[in-house]
């Protein structure tokens, strides 16, 4: 699995949001705590916000909050929204990769892979990584 900085990035300003719940959190301030460009961010928080994780609020009062609670947005969710299929095969998804002879199997392999991913990104969420520094995988 490839993880993008536009990705790394959106996993941690919604982390910072999260942290921030219920309170809104403006962008300039995610930007300056999280080390991310302010330019880059706000197309990460729109994308964000068309997935449907994110509302903002206009104004001096305004800024960006979670819809629904930390516990039901897992980390899937957000790679999603910001980078698309969660694993690929030479920029395709995983589940259309064709092998034969004596690579048959390979594909097999690589679906495990991405449900190994799927797996641990759909089942964590951002209230896991807000209650504990690392991510716990058995």
């Amino acid at each position: 699995m490839y993880v993008s900085a536009r990705t790394d990035y959106a996993v941690r300003a919604m982390l910072a949001i999260t942290a921030a719940h219920p309170r809104l959190v403006k962008a300039a301030e995610l930007a300056a705590t999280q080390d991310i460009p302010l330019s880059f961010l706000h197309g990460i928080l729109l994308d964000l916000r068309r997935a449907g994780l994110l509302h903002s609020h206009r104004g001096m009062d305004g800024g960006y909050a979670l819809t629904r609670p930390p516990t039901e947005i897992a980390i899937g969710d957000v790679v999603r929204a910001t980078g698309g299929a969660l694993s690929s095969v030479r920029g395709q998804p995983t589940e259309v990769a064709r092998y034969h002879g004596a690579a048959a199997g390979l594909r097999d392999v690589w679906l495990a892979v991405r449900d190994a991913i799927e797996g641990v990104l759909d089942t964590t969420t951002l209230a896991d990584l807000s209650a504990t520094s690392t991510v716990q995988t058995t």
